[in-house]
């Protein structure tokens, strides 16, 4: 089973990661990062297939995957 692990103080709340991930994996979360910034948080993790796409295409390098 893979893990996704989003370091909040990086994430700017861009949306790609939530947008490209093809499981539904993230989604934004209400917490707020110290930039002000509401950050993405995994809502489906057991629905991850560890494709990377999300870590890929961060813009910010905010999001680790685990096999």
């Amino acid at each position: 089973m893979a893990m996704i692990k989003v370091i909040a103080e990086r994430c700017k709340s861009c949306k790609y990661c939530v947008k490209y991930c093809p499981k539904g994996v993230l989604a934004v979360g209400r917490n707020v990062n110290s930039k002000g910034y509401e950050y993405v948080e995994p809502v489906n993790q057991e629905a991850c297939i560890a494709c990377c796409m999300c870590a890929r295409i961060c813009p910010d390098g905010a999001i680790e995957v685990y096999k």
